[in-house]
Formats: structure tokens, C-alpha cells, sequence
């Protein structure tokens, strides 16, 4: 019984609900001046996308936009497979599937990023 610590499940279970609120309440703030500045804003094209996104600080939210994304979903995608795929195999194989999925993305977006903001 020792193993079963109610203090400590509590505990993860608080972890997983203030990544959550924590994610999302960035993610919500960034897109709220994403939409101001998009509304506010001059019209466009290829060259001033690239010409905003070359501001290191803009960088840096949107790093930190799509890393709240990347968590956000990682904490609900395990809550919804643990609470509905079936225990052991089954359940490992699509825990790592997501997690190489959402590591895929990020890898990706990373790159994105990284070459906008260099070039």
C-alpha cells in the first residue's frame, strides 16, 4: 500500500491541471494579439510576414505559443488515452505514438523558425 500514495496522485493529478490552465491561458493571450495585430495591422504579403517574424521577441512568443500548444496537447491527449485506451500494450503504443508525433511537429516548427529567423 505503500506504493499507492494519495498525497502524491493528487499531486499529479494538480500538475496536470496547472500545465493545462497554464498552456492555455498563453495560448489565449497570444492569439488575442495575433487577431489585434492581424485586425490593426497593414495588409501582408510573403516579405512582411518574414520581416515581422524576424523580431527576435516575436521569435520568441511564437516559439513559446507553439510550445504551450505542444503541451497542452500532450496533457490532454495522455489524460483521454489513459482514461480510454486499454491498459498495457495497447495504451503504451498509442502514448508513444502521440509523443513522437507531437515531437515530429515540433522538430518541424523548429526548423520553421530557425530558418525565417537566420535568413
Amino acid at each position: 500500500m505503500g506504493d499507492l500514495d494519495p498525497v502524491s496522485i493528487r499531486a499529479q493529478g494538480l500538475r496536470s491541471w496547472m500545465w493545462q490552465r497554464f498552456s492555455g491561458a498563453y495560448i489565449a493571450v497570444y492569439l488575442v494579439f495575433a487577431l489585434v495585430g492581424l485586425v490593426v495591422g497593414q495588409p501582408w504579403d510573403y516579405a512582411g510576414w518574414r520581416a515581422l517574424f524576424q523580431d527576435p521577441v516575436l521569435a520568441v512568443a511564437t516559439g513559446l505559443f507553439f510550445l504551450a500548444l505542444f503541451v497542452h496537447a500532450w496533457v490532454g491527449g495522455r489524460d483521454i488515452l489513459m482514461d480510454y485506451a486499454p491498459a498495457g500494450a495497447p495504451r503504451f503504443m498509442a502514448l508513444a505514438l502521440f509523443a513522437l508525433f507531437l515531437l515530429g511537429l515540433g522538430m518541424w516548427l523548429a526548423l520553421i523558425l530557425v530558418r525565417v529567423v537566420v535568413s
